[in-house]
């Protein structure tokens, strides 16, 4: 790598470091509202914990693709998962934030960057596919063991992210355990 190069990496992870900041509406078991470089991190640890269980798949490839899912929230934030349906923009912003954050990078990073993340986006391949389903089961484990505020709405779970979660045996599974878990917590 040349030195303008390392520079313009060091320039994006600079960028990047932004999606610690990115607040989510889920809560840690803590209390506190987790971030959106958390989420990432825990989905990437829940592919890597259930990947031998995925057949024959390429584990770097959804690796990456969970990586930058988010990545775009890190300039505009996070849009909560109940507010989706009202913000049609989303995707085109993230989508634009992603184009922003990653100039520095030099043009072929770029590139698999953002055709990574166009691949979750339209959820074109069997590691998009996987990835979308394992990122809302993460956020539903979140919601499962986080110190959620008293109104928290955990019927939205039991519905949220069901065709995502069911295009493959183990996502269902997962989800099965997780909605008798929500559906304890709603019991209170």
């Amino acid at each position: 790598m040349l030195r303008d190069e390392i520079r313009g990496a060091l320039e994006f992870l600079r960028n990047a470091e932004r999606l610690k900041d990115v607040l989510r509406s889920g809560h840690t078991s803590g209390g506190r509202p987790e971030s959106t470089a958390e989420h990432t991190w825990r989905l990437c640890l829940m592919v890597m914990v259930f990947a031998d269980a995925l057949g024959d798949i390429d584990l770097t490839k959804l690796l990456k693709i969970c990586i930058v899912h988010d990545l775009g929230e890190a300039l505009s934030g996070d849009v909560p998962a109940v507010a989706q349906a009202e913000d049609g923009n989303k995707a085109a912003r993230e989508r634009a934030d992603l184009e922003e954050l990653t100039k520095p990078l030099p043009p072929a990073q770029r590139a698999e960057t953002l055709s990574l993340w166009e691949e979750y986006e339209s959820a074109a391949t069997p590691e998009a596919v996987l990835a979308k389903g394992f990122d809302k089961l993460e956020t539903i484990l979140q919601h499962t063991q986080g110190r959620n505020p008293p109104d928290f709405d955990y019927a939205f779970n039991l519905t949220y992210g069901l065709r995502q979660t069911s295009a493959h045996p183990l996502l269902v599974e997962i989800r099965s355990l997780l909605d008798a878990e929500t559906q304890a917590r709603q019991a209170g």
